[in-house]
């Protein structure tokens, strides 16, 4: 725990100047829709990519619950920032789990060198549930090649790498396919009301090229990645949630404008207002509380990973990711909603932009919709059945009518 908490002071030290020259651009970029390529660049130069690295292989070896304190700060200085980092920090775990080997070597020695992968893993088109109509194949001289077109290409526009997931003669692969080469284009077209930064936009494959080494079996990914994707995110909502904390409170420390029916000369002191400023900092606290529950959950399953103990440790890191999910998701977005209770109406004038945090937190979570997890931890808690924590997204695959099958 010492070592850890030395690493993780060292780490916060070297990102402290970074996290704040991010912080205090944050609004001027969400007002202008600005993606922060500049921002995106200092975080790789400071080493953000690596925190996961053990030090022999060039990284800060923070575990983690120690980096999602570090997610938790980056959010609260800007919400985009983590979630574009969610499938960088994936396949750097990905490659933590893995069995030794040259590909794995050289793949750390990428990320110890600063390149960055991005996401693309779900499609918006006519796909059944379960496929995708991305797909790589043979050229005539052997090489591998992908054609498609992808969605929520989170992070991707920032990387050098995109991981993918693709057919392969009816089977899920997924492939690394580097980003600036000739036939992968993206595209910043992402109209989400919230999250508007991340770049998760569309990836068109056209006989992008894709070295033989660098396509997998999508079965060889680590058993709790689900965990890990939804650890982000729920970092993502901490900071939002200590982000509303610190805005309100700044904005009620300097706020000299009160009402004739308040309940105190000064709104700093009106005990009404004091009340919800208590709240934000409650779910402030229990967000951080709920998200470093999950990562040390994360941690076990990582360190008994090929152990008997695997399938129980990643039953709870799954589980426990998903109770946070369902708690966050309604927490956070109230308290975003909240913190316009304790202002007055000049705090919805768009200069402000506090209502960043809703729309960032409501967009957050309504990834891997909560309802469904609610029902699934009632269905393990009531009769014993657990989940299969690897989903996918697609047009849902219907029957053929009996009439129209007779008919041909």
């Amino acid at each position: 725990m010492g070592e850890q908490k030395q690493r993780l002071d060292a780490v916060r030290e070297s990102l402290r100047t970074v996290f704040a020259e991010i912080g205090a651009s944050t609004v001027e970029r969400e007002r202008n829709r600005e993606l922060p390529f500049v921002e995106v660049a200092a975080l790789r130069e400071a080493g953000f990519g690596r925190l996961r690295l053990p030090a022999e292989h060039g990284g800060f070896g923070l575990d983690w619950p120690a980096f999602a304190e570090v997610l938790i700060e980056l959010a609260a200085a800007d919400s985009n920032l983590p979630q574009i980092f969610r499938g960088h920090i994936a396949y750097v775990e990905h490659l933590l789990a893995a069995e030794e080997s040259d590909r794995r070597s050289r793949w750390l020695q990428r990320i110890a060198e600063g390149e960055l992968i991005g996401n693309a893993w779900s499609e918006n088109g006519a796909a059944a549930v379960g496929t995708n109509a991305t797909r790589v194949s043979r050229r005539t001289d052997g090489s591998w090649r992908v054609d498609g077109r992808k969605f929520y290409t989170t992070g991707s526009i920032f990387a050098e790498w995109i991981d993918a997931t693709v057919d392969l003669e009816g089977r899920t692969v997924t492939a690394l396919i580097r980003r600036h080469q000739d036939g992968v284009e993206i595209s910043d077209d992402w109209d989400g009301f919230g999250q508007p930064l991340t770049g998760t936009g569309t990836a068109v494959f056209t006989d992008a090229s894709v070295d033989d080494a660098d396509i997998e079996p999508f079965t060889s990914r680590f058993p709790f990645q689900t965990a890990v994707y939804q650890l982000t995110l729920l970092s993502v909502l901490a900071g939002i949630a200590a982000a509303i904390e610190r805005d309100t409170v700044s904005q009620v420390r300097a706020r000299t404008r009160t009402y004739s029916h308040g309940s105190a000369e000064q709104v700093a002191d009106d005990p009404q207002v004091l009340q919800i400023v208590g709240e934000l900092s409650a779910t402030s606290a229990t967000a951080k509380a709920l998200v470093l529950d999950v990562a040390r959950a994360v941690q076990h399953a990582a360190d008994v990973l090929g152990t008997s103990e695997t399938e129980e440790a990643v039953v709870a890191a799954e589980l426990g990711s998903a109770r946070a999910q369902i708690v966050l998701t309604d927490l956070v977005p109230r308290a975003a909603s909240r913190l316009f209770d304790t202002l007055g109406a000049s705090a919805v004038r768009s200069g402000t932009a506090l209502d960043r945090h809703w729309r960032n937190a409501r967009t957050v979570s309504s990834h891997n919709p909560w309802i469904f997890k609610a029902r699934q931890l009632g269905d393990h808690a009531v009769n014993g059945r657990t989940p299969e924590f690897v989903w996918s997204v697609g047009e849902a695959v219907r029957p053929v009518p009996e009439r129209a099958a007779a008919e041909g």
